[in-house]
This record gives structure tokens, sequence and C-alpha cells, in this order.
């Protein structure tokens, strides 16, 4: 184990600690206080009362510190893991797990079930030792005062503690279970129902999506419904068995002090300690709950994370002159059929390479290969050079003009930025805010800022999808322009239905049945 491995653990360990000891001051104040109450009853001298005072005012004062020092701690914990796990997830979506994935899905995984992490620690792990710590210990401390009520005291916490929130999450296990996928399953419908909207009220097409959206709701809203009946139900057990453990305790001290065994003053302590017993063991039917619905959680993200890298099969891009080299290669993506085979294609530093073909023929299959993110199901890909690519939806974040330029070159100044502009004929401000998806500039300045952000990596090989796709003619025509300017001297592969930009390239690779291999 590593040493940051062992760090966290310490501090998860800490953090149980700081709630056994919050839990047993609380416990402990309910005692003390009973038994100051009952002794103050007596009018003794004050004296005699000291002690007790100190304890109660201590549990009082220490049972908030501790609480408090709990929660920094393992939220600490919790946080920490939480972080950890998100990169590990980030770094697999990067190398293309999230290739075949459904969106809305995906992304409950990647928000949701990777937060359940945080649920495992603060609400599960923390709480459920801690509590099983206090309740062993009063149990042990009120057999040490009176062994009868003690023992009895035992049995109703096991009742209470163990038994009732065991069935109580055999019951709702199902459903807790079913939590994770259910959300995930609403996520893809809404963000389904989100995208396609314009099209489904302009064709008067919404009602069946709708549908689906409210069925996964319903779904979701049952299973949520059954978890909450269940740990209500829960909750009135485990009230009842407290309240038989204060009737026996009454009981047992009674017959103590009939029997000259057990002082009076005892009595309001075996009564009144289970009360805050209850407290502290409360909130086990939910947390083992909880802990059904993280374990759920968690294996869905455990399958992005188990899954192999879809690209993981690509070859490395290796240093050098720019240069794409495809030999005898057939792709196609996760689950489908061949879409391309045995193709050739061979692009070399400043050569344009138009590749073309009717839709569905493979072109950005190939490309996604080439970027890495799929590998070849036969052949060798090799790519020397960084590569680049500009798709012809390139998405702008909602940011200014120059944090979206950055994500091409983290480093980049503002004298890189407005000069990566200028070269694909761009006077924006640096300062701009973008809007969602680029909302607030028109096509043409969108594409071009993409353009500007894939000329600030300063690639050896550039991938262009569809760069003039939906642009008028004079945008698309001053967007050609600017692109070969900007992409003089690498290896250049265009995927296009665009004739002018065809017309401009070195060779054309045509793609489907039809296809001219390229040596």
């Amino acid at each position: 184990m590593s040493a940051p491995a062992c760090r966290v653990d310490r501090r998860l360990v800490g953090a149980v600690a700081l709630s056994t000891a919050a839990s047993g001051a609380g416990v402990a104040l309910m005692a003390a206080s009973a038994w100051l109450l009952s002794r103050a009853a007596e009018h003794p001298p004050v004296l005699f009362l000291i002690v007790a005072i100190v304890g109660v005012r201590f549990f009082g004062l220490s049972r908030g510190v501790f609480r408090y020092a709990e929660r920094l701690v393992g939220h600490d914990v919790a946080l920490r893991r939480q972080s950890a796990l998100r990169v590990r997830v980030f770094e697999a979506l990067a190398d293309g797990t999230w290739v075949g994935r459904r969106g809305g899905d995906l992304l409950s995984r990647v928000v949701n079930d990777v937060a359940a992490v945080q649920d495992r620690v603060v609400r599960v792990v923390v709480p459920v030792t801690a509590a099983a710590l206090v309740a062993v210990g009063t149990a042990v401390a009120l057999t040490v005062v009176w062994p009868p009520a003690g023992l009895l005291v035992a049995a109703a916490t096991v009742l209470g503690a163990g038994v009732v929130p065991v069935l109580a999450a055999r019951l709702s296990a199902r459903a807790d279970r079913s939590l994770a996928p259910l959300r995930g399953a609403l996520a893809e419908a809404v963000t389904e129902a989100h995208a396609a909207a314009p099209d489904l009220w302009a064709y008067g097409a919404a009602g069946p999506l709708l549908a689906r959206v409210r069925d996964a709701d319903d779904a979701l809203r049952r299973a949520e419904q059954r978890t909450a009946a269940v740990t209500g139900w829960a909750g009135a057990a485990q009230l009842l068995t407290t309240g038989a453990a204060v009737v026996a305790g009454l009981l047992a001290a009674a017959v103590g002090v009939a029997d000259g065994g057990l002082a009076p003053v005892q009595v309001a302590v075996l009564a009144l300690t289970p009360l805050a017993l209850h407290e502290v063991v409360a909130g086990l039917p939910a947390a083992l709950g909880v802990r059904t619905r993280t374990r759920a959680a968690l294996a869905r993200v455990d399958e992005l994370l188990d899954r192999a890298p879809v690209g993981g099969g690509a070859a490395p891009v290796t240093a050098g002159a720019g240069a794409v080299d495809l030999h005898d290669v057939t792709v196609g993506w996760p689950g489908g059929p061949d879409l391309v085979e045995h193709l050739d294609l061979h692009v070399r530093a400043g050569e344009r390479v138009a590749l073309v073909g009717p839709s569905g023929s493979g072109k950005t299959t190939v490309a996604a290969t080439v970027l890495g993110l799929l590998p070849p199901r036969a052949g060798t890909v090799g790519v020397s050079g960084g590569v680049g690519y500009l798709a012809q939806d390139a998405h702008l974040f909602d940011t200014t003009v120059a944090e979206n330029l950055r994500i091409g070159r983290r480093d980049a100044d503002d004298a890189a930025c407005a000069a990566a502009l200028a070269r694909v004929g761009l006077d924006l401000p640096l300062d701009r805010l973008v809007g969602e998806h680029g909302s607030r500039l028109s096509g043409g300045e969108a594409q071009r800022v993409a353009l500007a952000r894939l000329l600030l990596r300063e690639d050896a090989v550039v991938l262009l999808d569809e760069p003039t796709e939906h642009l008028d003619a004079p945008t698309a025509d001053a967007l050609v322009e600017d692109l070969l300017a900007a992409t003089a001297g690498a290896a250049v592969l265009v995927i296009t239905h665009d004739p002018t930009l065809v017309a401009r390239c070195d060779r054309v690779v045509t793609l489907g049945p039809a296809r001219v291999p390229v040596g």
C-alpha cells in the first residue's frame, strides 16, 4: 500500500474514533444527568455532586466538539476518495471507454455514481462502526452497574441495532440496488428529450418520448417509496425495542432495589440510558440501505474502470514529421459491423488528402481510428507527430474566447491566443463570452474559434471532419482558404462532402462500393 493510501486509512480511523467519542459522549451525558438528578433529589452535600456536575459539563461540550471534528475529518476522507475516483474515471473516459455508452446514463455514472463513494464513508462506514462500538460499550457498562438490567438492554440492543437493520436492508435490497440504474435511465430519457425537443415539438411527436420520461420517473419514484417505507417501519420497530429496553431496565432495577442489591439512584440511569442509545442506533436501517445503494452505484463505476479502453489497440503516436499510415485496415464501432475493410491510406507532411464517400460509409470511423479512439479490427495504424482534430460540431464551452482557445494549449498567453485568432481571420475580444455551445457566435465564428484552438497545438497531423458543414458558401470558402493556409506543412486528412474543399486537396480517397485505395 502506498503512503498516501495509508494516510487516508489513518484519517478514516480518526473519523471513526471521533464519531465514537461523540456518540459515546451523548450516551454518557444522559447517564450522568440521570444519576445527578436522582442523587440531587436526596439533598446530599454539594461536594458529593461535583464529579457528576463536571461530567455533565464535559460530556455536553465534548459531544459537540467531537461531532464537529468528526464531520471535518470524515468529509475530508470522503472527498479525497471521491476526487481520486473521479480522476480515474476521467482517465478511463479519455482512453475511449465512453465509446458506445449512452450520454445520459454515462453522465449519471460520472456524477451521481462516483459521488456514492462519499456516502459510503460518511453515511455507512463511520456511523455504523461508531454505533456498533458505542452499543457494545453501553451494554457492557450497564451490565457492570446491574447485570440483569445490562443483559436485558444488551438483548434489546442486538434486536434493535442488529436484527432490525439487517432485516430492513434485505427487504429493501432489490429497490436499493435498482436506484442507481433507474437514475441513469431517467437521466438518459431526459437528456434525449432535451436534445430532441425542437424536432419533436415541430413534428408533434413529443408524446412517446415524454411518456418514456414519465415511466422512468415513476419507476424511480416507486423504488424510492419502497426504501422509504422499509426505513420507516424499521424506525418504528427500533423505537419499540427501545421502549422494551426501558421497561425491562425499570423492572430489573426495581427488583434490584427491592432486594437491596442496587442503589435507588441507579434506577434512572438504567431507565434513561437506553433512550440515548436509541439516538445512536436509530440511523442504522437507513445506513445499511445506503450501503446497498452505494455498492450498486460503485459497481456501475467499476464497469467503466474495468472495461478495456476502446482505443487500447491503436498504434501509439510517435515523434517526427507528420504522417498517417493505414495498411490493410478494417474498422468498425463496438458491437457493430465492419464499416471499412482493407483500407490502405498514407498521408505525408505537407499533403492534403480528402476522404469522401456516402453517409454511413465509415469516414468518421476511420478518423476515430487514426485518433486512437478505436482500435483497428485488422491491419496496422501508424501515426507520427501530434494529432489535432477539428469536428464539424466542435464543442465550445460556456466561457470566454480565451478559455476555449486554451483548451488546445493550457499555457497559451493572451498574445498567443490573439495570434491564433488572427491566423484564422477572426477579430474577437478574448474576454467575450461565447455562450452555451457557442450560441453567442455565428456558425462561421464558432468554427473559426475551434480552428484557432486547433492551431494553438501546432500538430503535425490534422484531421478535419466536415469543417464547412452548416456554413453558407461565402463563409465556407473563406474558411477553406484560412484552413489551407493555417495547416500548411502538416499532414492533413479531410473528411468532407464539400466539392470546393475536395478540389483543393492533393488526392482523394473514396469509401463505399467505389472506394479507390491509395498506396
